[in-house]
C-alpha cells in the first residue's frame, strides 16, 4: 500500500489545556502538533507505519493564544531509501483577521518500517519538480546534516 500524497494540512484551535502560565500554547502542545502532522504525511507517502528519527531547525517564531486558528502544514521535501524529509510550518490566526502568522518551523526525518518493530523499508521516490522543490530538499538535507554535527559535538561533551 502506497499513497504517494505528499503535502497535509491540519487545522484546528488552540485550545486553554494546553496554555502556559503566560496564556500562551505549550512548547509541549505545539511539539506534539508537529510529531502528529509529520506522522500522518510520512505515511501517506510511504503507506507504512513510520518513526521519527530527527527533527531538526524548529524554530518558535511566534507565539499561539487561545482560540487560534491554527495550521500545521506539512510537505515532503526529500526522500532517501527507506527515509523521509518533511518540513512543517505551524500557522496561527487570530478568528478576526485573515492573515496568519508563522508561529513555528522544523523539518523532520522518518523512517519507514515493515512493521512497527520491524525493519527500514523502502520509500517510493520523490523527485523535485521546480526549483523551490529542489531549494526545499536541500535546505531539509542542510538541517539535518548540522544536526548531526551537533549531536557528534555534544557526544564529545559527555562524562563517561
Amino acid at each position: 500500500m502506497s499513497g504517494h500524497q505528499r503535502e497535509l494540512e491540519l487545522q484546528f484551535l488552540a485550545e486553554p489545556t494546553d496554555v502556559n502560565f503566560g496564556g500562551k500554547m505549550h512548547g509541549g502542545a505545539v511539539l506534539r502538533w508537529i510529531d502528529q502532522a509529520g506522522y500522518a504525511c510520512a505515511v501517506a507517502w510511504s503507506g507504512k507505519y513510520c518513526v521519527t528519527a530527527a527533527v531538526g531547525g524548529i524554530e518558535f517564531v511566534a507565539p499561539i493564544l487561545i482560540g487560534d486558528l491554527v495550521q500545521v502544514r506539512c510537505k515532503l521535501v526529500h526522500t532517501g531509501t527507506s527515509s523521509m524529509q518533511i518540513t512543517v510550518d505551524v500557522i496561527a490566526r487570530d478568528l478576526k483577521l485573515t492573515e496568519g502568522r508563522l508561529a513555528t518551523h522544523c523539518v523532520m526525518t522518518f523512517v519507514a518500517l515493515d512493521a512497527p518493530d520491524g525493519k527500514p523499508s523502502a520509500v517510493p521516490k520523490w523527485t523535485p519538480l521546480t526549483a523551490e522543490d529542489v531549494a526545499l530538499g536541500q535546505y531539509a538535507l542542510k538541517v539535518m546534516e548540522v544536526g548531526r554535527r551537533i549531536k557528534e559535538e555534544a557526544a564529545a561533551f559527555r562524562p563517561g
